[in-house]
């Protein structure tokens, strides 16, 4: 806002939690056009939320919102551009990139002074070596992350929980260290205490589920153990170790899989091991997964093609697109003899043509 509004741009913010008493009046406000701006979260999908004139759409963190809902907000505007973001495409965005329907411009490199994270893969027999290295950073003074995917015990299949390893990290493990716990279940007043006195240096451990993946910023952290790391998905481990290695010193992230993993879970990590680069991870995480609905909803799954098939012919699709681009920068109309074909082709196939 005060980057804005001395220029006088007019900006809101839109939450659920907004009282019904200001409601209305920021309603009327942006239906009428007398906000220019408007930074929200899934309130603004909202069927009473409409614009004026919404001529731009930027999405944060694109992976954490579905197709529908990036559709019941498109229609809010007459044709507006539409930006996404995000350190994680999802298979379904990749693959509209390669049907030439969304443009992709990519940040490749750290912010200076940042270095790149050093990613371990731990079976669960080398979970003692984990916590020793994780008490050797700490003693150094710097913070940690224990990622679990279940809040509480009664969740789990055999799965370490949230809130009974936080009790055991800080009874058994750190018992030295102050060990706090982040989750959903917690209230917001409980959740903005407990992230303070983390990013304050007070606490020295945080247990938490997948609810720190996003919007967590602590310079000082810089080691990550998530456990079951075969039960995530690689957008989401992708963006846990994005969590540490956010100021000058280097960041460990240690993915701690059970002996039960499976091949795909093993791929996912492979993965992960091999790159820090988004792209790379998105590209692995479509052959993966599949490349969902180009036309639906599914955002993952088999795209029912009649002969290419998206995982096994990745490659070959990513070649296809970079030629029929290039064939069109230097041969707008087809004109040329070496394309006279595909242009008869596509007159053939398109009901519109004139020829």
């Amino acid at each position: 806002a005060h980057l804005v509004e001395p220029l006088g741009v007019r900006l809101a913010f839109v939450t659920g939690s907004i009282s019904s008493a200001v409601r209305p009046q920021l309603l009327e406000a942006l239906k009428s056009g007398d906000i220019d701006i408007a930074i929200g979260t899934h309130a603004l999908f909202s069927d009473d939320v409409s614009f004026k004139n919404l001529e731009l759409i930027i999405i944060d963190e694109q992976q954490r919102f579905g197709v529908l809902q990036r559709i019941a907000l498109y229609k809010k505007g007459h044709v507006p551009d539409f930006l996404m973001m995000t350190a994680t495409p999802i298979p379904r965005s990749l693959a509209l990139t390669f049907f030439g329907d969304m443009e992709v411009s990519t940040i490749r490199h750290l912010p200076p002074g940042r270095k790149p994270v050093t990613t371990h893969l731990a079976n669960e027999s080398r979970r003692d070596s984990v916590y020793e290295f994780t008490r050797k950073k700490l003693k150094e003074g710097q913070q940690a992350y224990f990622v679990y995917p279940v809040i509480s015990e009664s969740d789990r299949l055999g799965l370490r929980d949230a809130e009974s390893m936080a009790e055991h990290l800080s009874k058994k493990i750190f018992p030295e260290f102050k060990v706090g716990i982040l989750h959903s279940r917690l209230n917001d007043d409980a959740k903005m205490d407990v992230m303070s006195r983390f990013s304050e240096g007070e606490i020295s451990v945080l247990v938490a589920t997948t609810v720190v993946e996003v919007g967590v910023d602590v310079p000082n952290a810089t080691v990550m153990v998530v456990e079951h790391a075969e039960r995530f998905g690689l957008s989401a481990l992708h963006q846990l170790r994005g969590r540490i290695g956010r100021g000058d010193l280097q960041g460990y992230c240690f993915f701690v899989y059970s002996k039960d993993i499976t091949e795909e879970g093993r791929m996912r990590l492979k993965a992960l091991y091999e790159t820090n680069d988004s792209f790379a991870i998105a590209e692995e995480d479509l052959k993966i997964r599949g490349p969902g609905n180009m036309f639906g909803a599914e955002q993952s799954g088999d795209l029912q093609l009649r002969i290419a098939d998206m995982r096994s012919d990745f490659d070959l699709l990513k070649k296809a697109r970079n030629d029929a681009f290039r064939i069109i920068e230097d041969d707008p109309s087809l004109n040329s003899p070496d394309n006279r074909v595909i242009r008869q082709v596509l007159d053939r196939a398109n009901p519109y043509s004139d020829k």
